[in-house]
Parts: C-alpha cells; structure tokens; sequence
C-alpha cells in the first residue's frame, strides 16, 4: 500500500509528464482490419506508460507492445523496400568519414520526435537486445509510429523478456517516426540522399532517431547499434569487434576481413551469422544481431582468430601464424590488395582503433589464443570458399606449411603497411605492433 506522501509524489510525477494527465491504457482487445490484436493487462500498461513518458512521449491513445511477427501482420505491417545509403549523423564516433550531429541539435531533433511520437494515436513498443547472450547483451526499446519498422527491427534484435527493460540499468532507445513531416527530416541535411529520411545517434544518450524511411535501411542501422552498444558491453564486461564468428568442427573461430572478401567468399553455411559484429566475454562470444534460430545462444570463447588479407602479388603466404602484435598490426592495416580497409572503419564507433586494437592484443596474449593470416587471393584471384575451408582445416590441425624466405616483395609490403599506419597514428603505435 503506497502512504500519502508517495501518492502524493505518484500524483506529482503525473502531472509533470504531460499537461493532459496520462490515462491508463484500456485493457481488452483492439480491432483491427477486423482481427484481434491482443494487448497487455492494465497492471503492465500503466507501468508502460510511464516508463515511456520517462522517454518523452506521452501515450494519446493505444499502445501495442512486444506483438509476435504474425500480430504486427495482421495489423498492417509489412516489409517494405530495402533501402541502401540513408544518411546517419553520429554524436560521439571517433571513427572519421561519418557526419556529425551537435548536443543541441539532437536535442531540438529529438524534442520534435517525441513531440510527434506523442501526437499519433496508436503506438507501436517492442524490446529486443543486441547481443545473442543474456550473459552479455544491451536491452533496446522501441518505440515507433510505424508497425512496418517493428516489424524489420523484430528481425534484427534478440527476443528478451517482457519487463526485462525495466530492469536493466541502461537500455538504449529506438525512435521511429516516419510520418513525420518533410521540415523535420530535412532538419540535419537536404538533397537527394535525404529523399528518404535520416538517422540520428547520440551515443551519450543511448538514442536513436529514425526520420521518414530510415527504418528500412538495415545496414545503416546495424551500424549505428554496434556503435551505440559498444559502451554498454564494454562495461559489462565483453569485447566488441567488428569481425564474424564461424562455428567450425565444434570450435568458435573469430574472425577480420573486409566485407566484399566475406561476400567472394561465400561463407555463409560456417558464419554464425552473417552480419558483422562479435563479443567475447568472459563466459564466451557472441553475436549483436538475431539469426534465424531467434533464440539467443553462448558460444565458447574463440579457439582460434583468423585475419583476412588479400595480395595478388603472392607477398604474403597463403596461411601463416601471427603473434599476438602482429595480429594487432594486421587489424589495424586492414590490407586489401594495394588497400587498406581496416575492419573498424566500416562502421561508426565511439572506440578508438588503437584501444580496440590494444583490447584484442591483451585478450589473444592472455588467453594464449592462436592467431593466423590467411592470403584470400592465390595467383591473382580469390580463393573460393572451400579452399579457405580447407585452410582453416589445416591451420586446426596445427600442421603449417613453412614458410618461405623474405623476399623483395615482402619487404616493399612492409614498407607500405609502415606508412599507412603510421600516417594514420604516428606515435600512437604501440612498439609491440609489427608486420
């Protein structure tokens, strides 16, 4: 039984959520294209309520929270068009090439958000996390205007429990609103590229905004998760790194390679997932985004840690074994045939390189973890999957061709991981990172 003076504070927290009082969600069933969409008892939307009211949005009418696939369906949500290239404005990336969104202007964004968000008569709230591991995961909340954009956020995010949100010390939280008007969306930029809207992080915050179409951009907004999570599973102890996870003869296999080598590849029937994105935890690694299997799953520590480079001139072997700096070093260099496209730069990320490059050094030096490199052009073409198969095989079974003298053509490689990287960090290098 709650006293005066807390229904006095309960009474005085209501009031200042909105100048309408809030009402309690009306428990029963919502008619919907002539179906049943099933809602949540009173006691939950009441609690509901508030906890959205604590993100700024105010409930006008209908909630419908945490419905399956098949209830966001039959009330109207479909899968639209995938887009590609919706712009994403980050606060608090370190990594360069990303646009950047002020305090204030998130700020005023997200008042305008939350304001329209407050004005839409049925609300769509799902949770979900990023991170296929209770151990080591951060809880997401959704809350959108659109049932279409939970519908596609349902396929990204690992089921968590009902009220599991309300316990968690630091959910990050999704906004959607995609109806709202063209001023808003044209707010952090104009042009044909925000023709379908934008996306906006605030990585301080744990916040999301999705304008216009945004939703429907799911690399970009895979991007933008790995970024906003990242602080979140450092502190609970995990690793985030922008590499795959192979399940491969009962062992976990990390591993770093530039997408399009991923992709020329086709590895898909040995990755765990095929989106980019692996936390090693104490307990064991895993995945950001959900696989087909749903259910969230632990997977061993990595046995072994595999970086992918690709030369065409045969200067580097096809497979040899790297110590624990030169796996660092080759992180950092991300070598692709006459380029370097480092793993981290993919994506935005309020990690700096060389801490991520100093997390993985410690971690394969502390769990003794054996690392190797493997060459995914031969003869001037990529290897295809079952030769890279085969290579992993081999590097599994601790049988290692040897390896060749230095040549001419190692030492000008040499030379030009030397000036990328240090051009890129100068003194910042670690003396304990080499080729």
């Amino acid at each position: 039984m709650l006293g005066p003076l807390r229904r006095a504070a309960v009474a005085a927290g209501a009031a200042s959520a909105s100048a309408a009082s809030l009402r309690q969600f009306q428990c029963a069933y919502h008619r919907s294209n002539e179906r049943l969409l099933p809602c949540r008892d009173q006691e939950v939307s009441y609690g509901l309520n508030w906890a959205i009211a604590g993100r700024g949005v105010v409930v006008k009418d209908k909630v419908f929270y945490n419905l399956e696939k098949s209830e966001l369906q039959k009330g109207g949500a479909a899968y639209t068009e995938c887009l590609s290239g919706i712009p994403l404005h980050v606060r608090g990336n370190v990594i360069s090439g990303i646009p950047d969104v002020s305090r204030a202007q998130f700020a005023k964004l997200l008042k305008l958000v939350t304001f329209h968000l407050s004005s839409i008569s049925s609300l769509y709230v799902q949770d979900g996390a990023v991170g296929s591991s209770v151990e080591c995961d951060a809880k997401v909340r959704v809350i959108s205007d659109n049932p279409s954009a939970v519908l596609l956020l349902y396929n990204i995010l690992w089921k968590t429990p009902d009220r599991s949100i309300s316990h968690d010390t630091c959910p990050l939280t999704i906004y959607v609103a995609s109806s709202i008007s063209a001023n808003v969306r044209n707010s952090l930029g104009s042009g044909s590229q925000y023709a379908n809207g934008f996306a906006a992080a605030d990585i301080e915050r744990s916040s999301l905004i999705l304008c216009g179409k945004a939703f429907a951009d799911s690399a970009m907004l895979k991007g933008a998760l790995s970024a906003l999570t990242a602080p979140v599973l450092s502190a609970r102890g995990g690793l985030p790194f922008p590499g795959w996870l192979l399940s491969f003869g009962g062992s976990a296999v990390l591993l770093f390679a530039p997408v399009d080598v991923i992709k020329s590849l086709k590895l898909q029937d040995v990755l765990v997932s095929t989106d980019s994105g692996v936390v090693v935890s104490p307990k064991g690694s895993n995945v950001l985004f959900a696989t087909k299997a749903r259910e969230p799953n632990l997977f061993t520590r990595p046995t072994q840690v595999i970086i992918v480079s690709s030369d065409s001139t045969d200067a580097l072997p096809a497979l040899s074994k790297l110590s624990p700096g030169q796996a660092a070093y080759h992180f950092l260099a991300g070598y692709c045939d006459g380029k370097f496209i480092p793993a981290y730069s993919k994506d935005p990320s309020p990690l700096d390189p060389i801490a991520l490059a100093n997390s993985l050094f410690s971690h394969l030096k502390e769990d003794n973890t054996p690392t190797y490199l493997i060459n995914a052009k031969s003869s001037g073409k990529y290897i295809d999957g079952k030769e890279f198969v085969r290579l992993i095989e081999v590097l599994l079974s601790n049988n290692l061709p040897d390896r060749k003298s230095e040549d001419i053509r190692v030492g000008e490689l040499k030379g030009k991981y030397k000036s990328f990287l240090s051009s890129k960090f100068g003194k910042y290098l670690p003396k304990e990172f080499s080729f």
